[in-house]
């Protein structure tokens, strides 16, 4: 191989790393342990092994490069599967699934949690901040370009100023978009 080629397959290499960032997920435990050591907002996908599109979001959403990078560098991020078995630690008290069966397929027994956080619907996304405190839930499916104002908005603590629903509406009217769809 001439060099010419070695540096072609270097440079395409770094793009491949650069562009290809996947969201590092892991458990609430985790997310909330991580804030001790490096105070980030946490933000939780709440799914369902059943939900289209719950899946959908996965793959087009947070398959996103840009996406998954500001993600992955502003947020800590949870999968909590809304149905599951999991044991969660919130304050102080422990959530289960106890009607949970393993047997069933398709639909299963709503997780405490779940119940806990108000969830009716899937996908939906629960943000925290640095203190674990939960800030706001969106329900459904977000593409690319509806979710970003409301990473950046939850990131930089814009939120905090709003009075009502229509401060958020005039913040996503006047919002300038970066990522690419």
């Amino acid at each position: 191989m001439g060099i010419t080629k070695i540096n072609i397959l270097i440079f395409l290499f770094t793009i491949n790393l650069n562009y290809s960032q996947q969201i590092k997920w892991m458990s609430l435990g985790e997310a909330l342990e991580a804030q001790k050591i490096k105070p980030k907002k946490i933000i939780m996908d709440v799914f369902t092994k059943w939900c289209g599109p719950c899946r959908l979001l996965d793959k087009k959403t947070f398959g996103n490069r840009d996406v998954s990078r500001y993600i992955s560098q502003n947020f800590y991020a949870v999968k909590f599967n809304a149905e599951g078995n999991e044991e969660i630690f919130f304050y102080d008290k422990k959530y289960s699934n106890p009607n949970y069966n393993p047997e069933r397929r398709g639909r299963n027994s709503t997780h405490d949690f779940t119940k806990f956080l108000g969830i009716r619907g899937y996908p939906s996304i629960i943000f925290f901040s640095e203190q674990g405190d939960p800030i706001i839930p969106l329900t459904g499916y977000f593409n690319v370009k509806q979710i970003e104002p409301y990473l950046k908005m939850i990131k930089r603590g814009d939120y905090a100023v709003f009075k009502d629903s229509d401060d958020i509406e005039k913040y996503i009217e006047n919002f300038i978009y970066k990522f690419r769809y």
